[in-house]
């Protein structure tokens, strides 16, 4: 199994210690608060709630979506979709990606972000993390919109992985998945701060929908998942003050590592660089009690997410002028 954010088990028993600043999912801290579900929610079986696609239809801008348990749902699930292909993998990126897509006998290649062009070409099926995860670079939609003609013209797919694009909606080609061969993937933990309700969305045409949704079988997503991401989804109010709040903080992230001679590149909802001493970084703030996101492969680099409060602030400002001064 892949190494993912969020394993604050793995810290406490590392370190010693459960004060955890947990900075190493890019999850929005302050996540959308999830209503009372109705008593049945938890007694019935969870068929499909057609209002619950009429919600994430009309919040993505998309025809037609299908609702998973999370995006790494379709991750997995999409190559076994396909015949034997030439595939390329953003990179570096999201790396269940590439993980998936080198198995079920396809013929897989990280390509970099500059090479993706190219490598339409010579693939079947293109997979572009956007905006991506961990280093916030984005390819225009108009771009991702070429390639995706350029790869139906043959039969192929380009998959867009968009899970953390709800605060980049003005870049997402998902309101364009009804021509052949683009998919789309969306996420609600990010944004919404709901992982753990384990709920994304594919958009596609409709004969590919019905083939994925008959390879996860029934019963997908929890009653109680699909009413709260019903509540999430329909609540404009509620996103307009997340993004305004997102906004703010990720530039005061960015503004306070800039002030330490850090210059990062992100999102919203983090910040990624380079760093070239990123296991001494990481273990420098995990002995004072942040958990960071350590890469060590091709995005060699550190990952931080936004602190929840003030408090969390403090302490992050506080280990950075300490790493800043050693």
């Amino acid at each position: 199994m892949l190494e993912h954010g969020g394993n604050l088990r793995d810290a406490a028993k590392r370190f010693g210690r459960d004060d955890w600043l947990d900075l190493s999912t890019g999850i929005n801290p302050r996540w959308y608060p999830a209503p009372q579900v109705a008593d049945n929610a938890w007694h019935r079986l969870p068929e499909p709630d057609p209002a619950l696609t009429a919600a994430a239809q009309a919040f993505y801008g998309a025809q037609l979506m299908l609702p998973v348990a999370g995006t790494q749902a379709a991750i997995q699930a999409l190559p076994r979709l396909r015949a034997p292909s030439r595939v390329a993998v953003s990179a570096p990126s999201y790396a269940e990606h590439a993980h998936h897509w080198a198995g079920h006998g396809h013929s897989m290649t990280l390509t970099p972000y500059d090479k993706l062009e190219a490598a339409v070409a010579h693939n079947d099926v293109v997979v572009v993390v956007n905006p991506n995860n961990p280093t916030g670079a984005e390819v225009p939609a108009a771009q991702l919109l070429q390639w995706a003609d350029q790869l139906a013209a043959r039969g192929g797919w380009l998959v867009v992985d968009e899970a953390f694009g709800d605060t980049a909606q003005h870049n997402s080609v998902a309101a364009h998945t009804a021509r052949p061969g683009l998919i789309v993937l969306r996420s609600v933990g990010k944004f919404f701060g709901l992982a753990g309700i384990r709920l994304g969305f594919v958009a596609a045409q409709a004969e590919l929908l019905g083939e994925l949704a008959d390879l996860l079988g029934p019963w997908t997503i929890s009653g109680p998942a699909q009413q709260i991401a019903m509540a999430a989804l329909s609540d404009h109010a509620w996103q307009a003050d997340t993004r305004d709040y997102l906004n703010a903080n990720g530039e005061r992230l960015r503004a306070m590592l800039a002030a330490q001679g850090i210059q990062s590149n992100g999102t919203p909802l983090f910040q990624w660089w380079a760093e070239p001493q990123a296991e001494a970084f990481w273990q420098h703030m995990a002995e004072r009690g942040i958990w960071v996101r350590l890469f060590t492969q091709a995005a060699r680099g550190i990952r931080l997410g936004l602190p929840p409060d003030d408090a969390g602030w403090q302490r992050l400002h506080a280990a950075l002028n300490e790493w800043s001064k050693r």
